[in-house]
């Protein structure tokens, strides 16, 4: 069933995205990026690189971290329900067929678009900075989500409120989902949504680049909504989780901000050999990247 979900996700995705491209990136970038595609690639190679090991990380530590969160983290499930009570059934209240079809298809097929497509859109930019500001605002999401799962213990709505008055619409309307969310995963992983912080963060990459693409960002901040909103609808997430990954987004963007293109590399490399003399000779020459 795993492998028909996948399957199912990789064509959606496949369709998506080259839509996408025509849509919002366009011909001359393109054209761009074909000739320009090895230079931008060495120039952000070690961003994907810190990208990549985070992302291995998160999901050898997603099968590991359970254990250490019992035995050092802190239970908010209860303290969640007692502060924010049942907000969340609000969305239950818009239940139909068609938006439960919505948010659903938006909690996996939509959030996973929002995910990929500006990872293609800015590496067409001939100024890397953005994207590697981008793929560094990812890493961050996930990193310190990792520690906040690992530290908070807390169960989503689903697993808490009755099911006479809290349906669970995403596994009802589509049951194979659970294949495939229990594989990135456990149900104690709710504080932050990620689903929400990394989706901000995309609208809040869409916001800056609004004026390189400027059809991406009304899309990217609709999409981004829906899928905050489809964590809370679909009793995945309470407003507390959805609250803290806004927060959380908006750390990120303002960490890779900072973190990205504040020095060159050779910057980096004289002050390194500054201090350490005797590593002048075998600093390579680096030529300038921001």
């Amino acid at each position: 069933m795993l492998a028909e979900v996948l399957t199912k996700l990789v064509v959606v995705i496949a369709i998506m995205v080259p839509v996408a491209i025509i849509v919002f990136i366009g011909r001359e970038r393109l054209a761009r990026t074909r000739s320009e595609w090895r230079t931008r690639l060495k120039t952000t190679g070690p961003v994907i690189a810190v990208l990549i090991v985070v992302l291995l990380i998160n999901r050898v530590a997603r099968q590991t971290a359970p254990k250490l969160s019992r035995q050092i983290g802190i239970r908010l499930t209860s303290a969640f329900y007692n502060v924010e009570g049942e907000f969340i059934l609000i969305f239950q209240a818009i239940q139909t067929p068609e938006t439960s079809a919505y948010f659903s298809s938006v909690y996996v097929y939509g959030y996973t678009f929002l995910l990929i497509f500006p990872v293609i859109a800015y590496f067409t930019l001939s100024d890397t900075r953005v994207f590697r500001r981008l793929l560094t605002a990812y890493a961050l999401n996930y990193a310190i989500g990792l520690v906040l799962y690992i530290f908070v213990i807390a169960y989503g709505p689903r697993n808490l409120m009755p099911a006479e008055l809290m349906e669970r619409m995403l596994y009802d309307t589509n049951p194979q989902y659970q294949y495939l969310t229990q594989e990135v995963n456990t149900s104690t992983n709710v504080f932050p949504s990620l689903h929400t912080s990394l989706s901000a963060t995309v609208a809040a990459f869409a916001w800056q680049t609004r004026s390189a693409f400027p059809k991406w960002f009304p899309a990217a901040v609709v999409l981004a909504v829906s899928v905050a909103i489809s964590t809370m609808y679909l009793g995945i997430h309470w407003g507390i989780d959805v609250t803290a990954g806004l927060l959380l987004a908006a750390l990120c963007v303002a960490l890779s901000d900072r973190l990205v293109g504040r020095w060159s590399l050779e910057e980096l490399a004289t002050k390194i050999g500054d201090r350490f003399p005797w590593l002048q000779e075998r600093l390579p020459s680096v030529q300038e990247q921001d």
